[in-house]
């Protein structure tokens, strides 16, 4: 388990001024904004993250609100993880040793890793768990990992249908067949080594 924090944090500042622009008055407006959350420091952040309220600003002009975009890393030195938040692709930033490290490019990408770390799951056998079971729903909908419930711990995942967000539980047992696969198959996990974006385009590549 990695101890204290990466080195770079140190040098990064908390929350900078950033400015945006109203979705319904038009007017361009300032907020602050954070640009890492340490688990440790500021854990009132982490649920901020989780429920949204972190990603959503109001207007001081109208009183609309509305999501708002920006970098963020997000760092739980405790379970030596570090996913970075950020839109660009061309992403500098340094890999610590000893954590796991993701990139997503939206809020509810980074709501979802937080999750499935929290619950002690492999993300990357989570989005094979996505695979198999879109295979057998026959829908192109994206999942999105929610919760485990119930005594037998079945994963409850959430998507998209028809203007409501729909529920549906998958047995923990697909998971552990997933984790099998990827114990036979080291060079998947090899990938994951690094800074990287694990979602379905990227666990495609392997199972094309």
């Amino acid at each position: 388990m990695a101890q204290g924090h990466p080195f770079f944090i140190t040098f990064v500042p908390m929350e900078k001024e950033a400015k945006f622009c109203c979705a319904k008055c038009g007017k361009e407006f300032r907020a602050q904004t954070p640009m890492y959350v340490s688990v440790e420091r500021n854990p009132e952040l982490k649920q901020e993250i989780i429920s949204g309220k972190l990603f959503i600003k109001e207007c001081p002009y109208c009183g609309n609100r509305q999501i708002i975009r920006f970098p963020l890393v997000y760092v739980d030195t405790a379970a030596s993880l570090l996913i970075y938040l950020s839109e660009s692709s061309a992403i500098n930033i340094d890999d610590p040793a000893g954590f796991t490290c993701r990139l997503v490019s939206d809020a509810g990408s980074l709501i979802e890793k937080i999750k499935i770390f929290d619950a002690g799951l492999d993300d990357i056998a989570i989005e094979m768990c996505k695979f198999v079971t879109l295979q057998e729903l026959g829908k192109q909908v994206e999942l999105k990992f929610f919760k485990l419930e119930g005594a037998e711990g079945d994963m409850i995942f959430t998507y998209p249908e028809k203007g409501e967000m729909q529920m549906l539980s998958v047995g923990l047992n697909v998971y552990e067949d997933c984790r099998k696969i990827l114990q036979r198959n080291p060079s998947i996990e090899e990938g994951a080594k690094g800074l990287v974006k694990i979602d379905r385009d990227w666990l495609s590549t392997f199972l094309a």
